[in-house]
């Protein structure tokens, strides 16, 4: 038979079909599959549609195959098959898919039974819903073809492909072959070619190219490699698939072997399904043991430790799907690496699209690991992305609520285990309002924890504030780089003396973060008795402890540092003259206690931003604080500098400044400007 050419307007339309369409040559298999299981499926619905057929359901399924000397992949299977004609249209014309007609079809149909049905009495129509009960639709039909070009992805590893095809009731088999450069033939098969009295179905062989040194062919020759393409990207067909699998038994031991024996082994092969067909996802959390979760997770997911929570739920409407989401017990080392990507497994229909579909997780939410899988949403013609955003878009919004609701629910029952969580992936949490510049706060902030210096335990921002000193209308926090060191800080001593909690916060992200919340929102608690007045919603916003506007003092203190100030003017400005642009402004503070001086700052930056942003990669650009030196009038150590300034001793009022500057600024946890002269200035006053 002569060579036919390709049905297109052009030639390069096949070349572009190969060589530009699919970014990952891998899935050739997977679309060359999952054309295998649509021909299944064709078969069963024609079973079920037409009861005089003879279809052996149990004996249906998939096989594939390799010879590394003929260098061929070969994939077998016994669905409806194909007519001379059919392989024509179907493989002879590009872009025409089979699968996608049997669908329009399909749907003609279903359409023509309701007309029906409208004109049916209520007997007919109790007949006709319990012959729509039958498994006909759905999942049992739910073909995967929708463009026709899959197929075609088969030349990206071969040569030549052999299709040999005999259609479900046929006598004859007929075989396509293409080079998938200058066309194709139909021919009547081989001797011996699905030629048996109940042979039907479809043999698929590729010849694959010679291997290059930048495309190796050679390696898809091999069990291990097959087998885990298989289990990669079809290992759902609700088809079994069965490859020849090599194994190794023991041979029995001989009767006069002696004590010195080695057991002797020998090779074989049998073929063994390869792949799980039914997918645990698709099933409702009450048919699934948590052994069998945590099994599928350790395996799918390739952690050795079970998960914290197993989130598994449904959705039905104008698109369908099932996602079944975990929450690990504990974070992978790149967590928070630039190497490490996100995304949820992304399948349609069984078939596995996307290794991580980075769209359907927020960053914040990055640790989740998990499966979706949908019937309904729009691929591209590859099969590799998706088409229509808005669909991707639906289902993250919705992963997005489970994973929250499931984790406020961990904070409620199960405190120990959320603490836990916190510490693994808390910080991602608080990237996420500070990424939002607060506008996720309101989802995410109640999900924080922090360690509060008062409690020496864990809260909530909901629980500091329900625990608030009478009078106070501000969540107080330090920022720093140890909790310990922080609980000695004189703010932080100052605000736990005058009866206030603080939270200890040591994450470079929770300045940040806070000051981009600004407050913390509580909706309106409505009223327990009939009588009562609901509390109204209100904002309480946070105040950095290390702030220079922060005023913890009482009366008292704040009138007693107010007259020193004005005693002492001349002081505070020749401090400030020696210190020169290392601070914006000298003051007197009250309620400093037995410190003689502190570093705050006034201004959007706080000193911890400033150590934060000075350990970025653009350090010498980093904005840094306003510094005030806040001395404490009530100290010895402001005397001695008083006396010194009496005296008319400017050296010594430097002397004075840099020390209490340079000692300020290490409690506060930054270095200092000059260590060695630091040292030096302690000699000499010592």
């Amino acid at each position: 038979m002569a060579v036919k050419e390709f049905k297109t307007e052009s030639k390069k339309l096949l070349d572009l079909m190969i060589n530009s369409i699919y970014t990952n040559r891998e899935i050739f298999l997977r679309e060359i599959i999952s054309n295998a299981s649509d021909a299944i499926d064709k078969l069963v619905f024609k079973g079920l549609t037409d009861p005089s057929l003879q279809v052996n359901r149990a004996g249906l399924g998939i096989e594939v195959a390799f010879d590394k000397d003929a260098r061929t992949i070969t994939v077998t299977d016994n669905g409806i098959g194909m007519s001379a004609e059919e392989l024509d249209r179907n493989l002879g014309t590009i872009a025409h898919s089979g699968s996608e007609q049997f669908k329009k079809d399909l749907a003609a149909q279903e359409q023509a039974a309701k007309d029906g049905d409208a004109k049916a009495t209520d007997e007919d129509t109790e007949a006709s819903e319990a012959e729509e009960a039958q498994p006909v639709g759905g999942k049992e039909v739910d073909v995967i073809g929708q463009f026709g070009v899959g197929f075609y992805s088969s030349f990206m590893v071969a040569e030549k492909v052999r299709v040999v095809s005999r259609a479900f009731g046929s006598d004859t088999a007929n075989a396509w072959e293409s080079d998938g450069l200058n066309g194709y033939e139909v021919t009547p098969a081989a001797a011996g070619e699905l030629d048996g009295p109940d042979d039907h179905g479809t043999i698929v062989t590729l010849h694959l190219r010679p291997s290059t040194a930048d495309d190796n062919t050679d390696e898809l020759l091999s069990e291990w490699k097959l087998k885990g393409l298989v289990r990669k990207y079809s290992n759902y067909i609700h088809y079994p698939i069965k490859m020849e699998v090599s194994k190794r038994r023991e041979l029995p031991k001989p009767e006069d072997a002696g004590d010195d024996y080695k057991p002797q082994y020998e090779s074989y092969t049998e073929l063994e399904t390869i792949n799980s067909i039914t997918p645990i996802w698709t099933k409702r959390s009450s048919e699934v043991t948590p052994e069998e979760y945590n099994e599928f997770y350790k395996t799918a997911f390739h952690d050795f430790a079970d998960p914290a929570r197993v989130i598994s739920f449904h959705a039905e409407g104008r698109i369908s799907y099932d996602a079944l989401l975990f929450i690990p017990s504990a974070a992978p080392f790149d967590l928070y690496s630039k190497d490490y990507e996100k995304g949820l497994a992304l399948y349609q229909s069984n078939v596995l699209i996307q290794d991580k579909c980075a769209e359907l997780l927020p960053d914040y939410f990055n640790f989740v690991r998990g499966i979706v899988d949908s019937p309904d949403v729009s691929l591209n013609i590859s099969r590799e992305t998706l088409q229509q955003d808005a669909q991707l878009k639906a289902i993250a919004r919705q992963v997005e609520r489970r994973v929250r609701t499931e984790l406020r629910k961990m904070l409620t029952d199960d405190r120990t285990s959320y603490e836990t969580f916190f510490g693994n992936f808390g910080r991602g949490l608080k990237f996420g309002i500070y990424a939002s510049y607060g506008m996720k706060a309101a989802e995410l902030g109640d999900l924080l924890l922090f360690w509060s210096a008062k409690l020496g335990k864990l809260v909530t921002l909901r629980e500091y504030v329900d625990a608030m000193a009478d009078g106070q209308d501000k969540i107080y926090y330090a920022a720093g780089d140890a909790r310990e060191r922080l609980e000695k800080t004189p703010a932080v001593k100052a605000a736990l003396g005058h009866g206030y909690d603080v939270l200890l916060c040591t994450e470079d992200v929770d300045d940040f973060m806070l000051q981009a919340m600004r407050a913390y929102h509580i909706d309106e608690i409505p009223a327990v008795e009939d009588d009562a007045e609901p509390t109204p919603a209100r904002d309480v916003e946070f105040a950095n402890v290390a702030d220079a506007k922060l005023d913890l003092a009482t009366d008292e203190e704040k009138q007693e540092a107010e007259k020193a100030a004005d005693e002492n003017k001349a002081l505070l400005d020749a401090v400030k003259e020696a210190l020169g642009d290392k601070v914006s402004s000298v003051s007197v503070a009250a309620g400093l206690g037995d410190t003689p001086a502190v570093v705050t700052a006034e201004g959007p930056i706080s000193l911890e931003m400033e150590r934060v942003m000075a350990q970025g990669p653009e350090a010498g650009y980093a904005p840094k604080a306003q510094r005030v030196l806040e001395l404490n009038a009530s100290h010895p150590v402001f005397g001695k500098l008083a006396a010194a300034q009496a005296a008319g001793d400017t050296d010594k009022v430097a002397l004075y400044a840099g020390v209490l500057l340079d000692q300020a600024l290490l409690v506060a946890g930054l270095p200092v400007e000059d260590p060695v002269a630091f040292a030096e200035n302690v000699c000499k006053l010592m």
